[in-house]
């Protein structure tokens, strides 16, 4: 017997933010997560999608890409996807709590140039929940076509802490792959306190662990938070990308604002260090 195909639900416009982060914020205490719960099968497309020239030249400038060239950043297809996905995550019937969910890591393919004046469609579901040796995990899925052609898609997991005895499936993403020794320095980045305002103004990603040290203190950070994907960005800014790409990156433990990092590379591997070492960031970049 053949599964029934997922359903999709076509959107005339990207969703708002705001209220998506209300209703999952409202919901989250309600939620029971577990990795053998149902989650939402629905695929949301979003055709037709131009860029807008704005935001993205203000997300050029906060991540370090070059501005004016017809060239999507790589990471820029999930800024684009980032309000299907909380649409997504913040249903009912999405068993994580959008409270404290942790992004854990993102695998990208590009599998060609994505001109910044192209017209695409994007495609976001939910691929599926994996035991964690620290509670449950989601991975969700955003794919960027021109025609019928997927040309950038992505792989993110969403990790919600809790209690389990459940064998972990997927273990954290950076207990494997790392080389123990230390990537050479590169470059020394001093972080102003407003990176997070900048970044969310930019992205649409207003969550208030990013914004003011009040409000990340409400969610137990002594100060603001950079954004992860920002992090990630301003690294690839830096190291480059072919226009045919894999990335992974494996978020690793947050950088707090303001702040001083060390950007350190050698060959395709990339990390983020803070003081005394500690790793923040952990990447890689191979041609696809």
């Amino acid at each position: 017997m053949t599964s029934a195909p997922a359903p999709t639900v076509e959107l005339p416009r990207p969703p708002a933010l705001a209220p998506l982060l209300t209703r999952g914020a409202l919901l989250s205490p309600l939620k029971r997560p577990r990795p053998d719960a149902p989650h939402p099968r629905t695929r949301l497309v979003l055709p037709g999608l131009r860029v807008d020239p704005a935001p993205l030249t203000a997300y050029e400038r906060v991540c370090g890409f070059p501005t004016g060239e017809d060239a999507l950043p790589v990471t820029y297809p999930h800024v684009l996807g980032f309000p299907l996905a909380m649409r997504l995550m913040s249903r009912r019937d999405f068993p994580l709590p959008l409270l404290g969910l942790v992004h854990t890591s993102i695998r990208i393919t590009r599998h060609r140039a994505t001109p910044s004046t192209g017209t695409y469609g994007l495609t976001v579901y939910v691929d599926g929940l994996a035991p964690h040796r620290r509670g449950t995990q989601a991975t969700v899925v955003t794919e960027m076509r021109a025609g019928a052609d997927v040309v950038w898609e992505s792989h993110s997991t969403y990790l919600a802490r809790h209690r389990t005895t459940a064998p972990a499936a997927v273990q954290d993403t950076h207990d494997t792959h790392e080389d123990p020794a230390p990537l050479p320095a590169v470059d020394e980045w001093r972080l102003a306190g407003d990176v997070g305002r900048r970044y969310g103004a930019a992205s649409g990603d207003r969550n208030p662990i990013h914004l003011h040290p009040l409000t990340a203190r409400l969610f137990g950070f002594p100060r603001a938070i950079a954004h992860g994907m920002w992090t990630v960005a301003r690294c690839l800014a830096a190291h480059g990308t072919p226009d045919a790409t894999h990335i992974r990156a494996d978020f690793r433990a947050p950088v707090l604002l303001p702040g001083t990092v060390t950007y350190a590379a050698r060959g395709s591997r990339f990390e983020l260090r803070g003081t005394g070492g500690r790793v923040h960031l952990t990447g890689e970049v191979r041609p696809a």
